[in-house]
């Protein structure tokens, strides 16, 4: 074999593995959105990831964006169903956000909890859009964690209406690594999930799911 027949395929090689490494670096940083923070109605921390979020929202209320923080609530899943039977009471995620909040400067008074189960994000957004509604103010600030950003931006313009504002704001004090996301576990299966629920959302919601 003549020595460029031999350099071909290795050239090929080489760029195939390239264009593979930047398509797995940019599947986990193109997931990250941040929008500049503008006064709004309310803060909303979304469920998951506590403290990390509540955190988040006591800083952006402290900085005075807000004049309020919302809870979202979960849904009932089995498991919390199966610890029923056992007669095993599970406390509910917003209680933790909520403590987390008065610890650091949120007034009891400031927090609100907004009614109704949310067996995903898109419940969420729903349910959001509806209380900002109701409240008379046209813009929220969502907190959630940096992975998710991209994908309650999808669904916040696929469900909240024309008159509803977000801004999207990611934790600052929780961990990912948006580069080399596929190297831990737990990263790997949320970069995962989060594909999965854009494609969901692009393609109309044809799935009913916990995310």
């Amino acid at each position: 074999m003549s020595r460029p027949r031999f350099l071909f395929p290795v050239l090929c090689l080489t760029i195939a593995i390239g264009l593979a490494l930047l398509a797995l670096r940019m599947a986990g940083t193109w997931l990250i959105v941040d929008d500049a923070l503008k006064p709004a109605r309310s803060i909303v921390v979304l469920g998951g990831q506590v403290p990390f979020r509540a955190a988040e929202a006591a800083a952006v209320y402290r900085q005075g964006w807000a004049h309020e923080v919302w809870l979202t609530q979960g849904g009932v899943f089995a498991d919390d169903l199966a610890l029923a039977k056992l007669g095993i009471e599970r406390s509910p995620e917003y209680a933790y956000s909520r403590l987390v909040l008065e610890r650091l400067g949120v007034p009891d008074g400031a927090i609100r909890l907004l009614p109704g189960a949310n067996q995903n994000t898109a419940d969420e957004m729903r349910t959001i859009a509806r209380e900002l509604k109701a409240s008379g103010g046209d813009r929220v600030i969502i907190i959630t964690s940096s992975y998710h950003t991209r994908r309650v931006h999808v669904l916040w313009r696929a469900l909240a209406g024309k008159n509803a504002h977000a801004t999207i704001r990611y934790t600052r004090g929780e961990p990912f690594d948006s580069v080399h996301w596929w190297r831990r576990t737990g990263e790997a299966m949320a970069v995962s999930r989060e594909w999965f629920g854009l494609l969901n959302a692009w393609a109309g919601f044809p799935m009913k799911s916990r995310l």
